[in-house]
């Protein structure tokens, strides 16, 4: 179970604002998965470059899946609640100039002495592979929501060059979030004998195994020289301990005893390093360059971190509902790979029977059609949306805590932050 450390829950009852509405219904204690599971995943104030444990790929086929699949389609389609007719703003266009700037700014970033090495750390940051920027598009709409004001007026041009030099530093830890993003990708594809990628060759397939390794050595080198000329200690350590929880998460999905690949409460706190600590303390970051009190600082960490929970949980259930198109990878990669998610871990609640195929591994096909048709049987998939639903719920909520602001730019980046939670639970690649 993860330590607390001082980060304070959410839990008042949450009210439709003039920001948007709840996905589902307020409650202290929201349905959908043991109380234990969300606070192990919830509380971690630490943050890891992603090393999978190499498994072997191998082909099977699903005579059955294609009815499978659509009996899961059919039992998730229900979830969602609608939202507000008002009009909703489009957060990635709001910080469209911005994303440009970043983009440019990340390609230089990554240019190489050796030709080679810089072709493959550019890879996943040419025009038209830089992916959905889902991550810099956060951190950017943060800095706009905490924008601070200056309290008293200084001399001509002072404050304007202020907020500049704040804006750049915010900048700057987007672009290092990429980069350790990016380098997670690499190396997991390589531990994960990955062969597509964002719906291209994966780097490894096409440079191979060694090269993409160590391009993704390379941005690490990178984001560290970026992150030691912002010169402010406490977010050189956040986002060195984001290193360092993606080596953990990676390792503990590595070396699961059989009780731990059937426990949710371990499940969670393995997604809370592998996917939601870099968020989380990237959004927390943003905040301390902003000046913000600590308390502030803890609500963009929980933001951060209730995002990434969401997103990684309706990733999990794209696995099983989604195309090879639509995803830009193999669909049904992780249990291909082994690998136990939330929506299998939810029908063996309801099965327990189950249990002895994932205990049995998957290695024989026949094991991944049975434990399909218990999900497609099962409310595995809906519990798993319930779930995503949730933490979505709390990240809007650590939004509408923030300090009021009449400033139109920080209510609008604000909107748009809960429109994320939103977009986050709805989307199907």
């Amino acid at each position: 179970m993860l330590i607390y450390r001082g980060l304070s829950r959410i839990s008042r009852i949450w009210k439709k604002t003039s920001f948007g509405r709840r996905w589902l219904p307020s409650h202290p204690l929201l349905s959908g998965a043991s109380h234990s599971a969300a606070a192990a995943a919830a509380a971690a104030a630490d943050s890891s470059v992603k090393v999978l444990g190499c498994r072997e790929a191998y082909s099977w086929s699903l005579p059955a899946l294609h009815g499978i699949r659509h009996q899961i389609h059919h039992q998730s389609s229900s979830v969602i609640e609608d939202t507000d007719s008002q009009e909703q703003l489009d957060p990635f266009s709001l910080v469209a100039d911005e994303l440009s700037i970043l983009a440019k700014r990340l390609r230089s970033m990554v240019v190489a002495e050796v030709p080679k090495l810089a072709s493959a750390a550019e890879y996943f940051f040419k025009m038209g592979v830089e992916g959905k920027r889902f991550r810099p598009t956060v951190l950017l709409l943060m800095a706009t929501a905490l924008n601070l004001r200056v309290p008293e007026p200084l001399h001509d041009g002072v404050e304007d060059a202020l907020a500049t030099e704040l804006r750049t530093r915010q900048q700057c830890i987007a672009e290092i979030t990429e980069m350790i993003h990016v380098a997670s990708l690499l190396h997991d594809d390589v531990l994960d004998d990955a062969d597509t990628r964002r719906g291209i060759g994966s780097l490894n397939f096409v440079m191979g195994n060694k090269l993409a390794v160590l391009a993704g050595d390379f941005l690490l080198s990178r984001a560290c020289v970026a992150l030691a000329s912002l010169k402010n200690t406490e977010v050189v350590t956040l986002l060195a301990t984001v290193v360092e929880h993606l080596v953990t998460g990676e390792t503990m999905q590595m070396t699961t005893s059989s009780d731990q690949r059937c426990s949710m409460d371990y499940y969670m706190q393995k997604t809370y390093y592998k996917t939601a600590s870099l968020i989380s303390n990237s959004c927390k970051a943003i905040a301390l360059l902003a000046g913000q009190t600590a308390e502030v600082a803890i609500l963009a960490f929980d933001y951060g971190k209730n995002l990434g929970l969401a997103y990684q949980l309706i990733d999990d259930v794209l696995d099983f509902t989604g195309t090879s198109a639509s995803l830009g990878k193999g669909s049904l990669s992780d249990i291909r790979h082994g690998i136990i998610t939330a929506p299998i871990l939810f029908a063996m609640e309801e099965f327990p029977q189950l249990r002895t195929v994932v205990e049995q591994g998957f290695e024989d096909s026949s094991n991944v059609d049975i434990a399909l048709e218990y999900l497609g049987k099962s409310r595995g998939i809906q519990k798993t949306r319930e779930l995503a639903v949730k933490h979505a719920n709390l990240a809007a909520a650590a939004i509408d805590s923030l300090p009021e602001s009449n400033d139109e730019d920080v209510r609008k980046s604000r909107r748009a932050l809960l429109d994320l939670t939103h977009r986050v639970i709805t989307r199907n690649k």
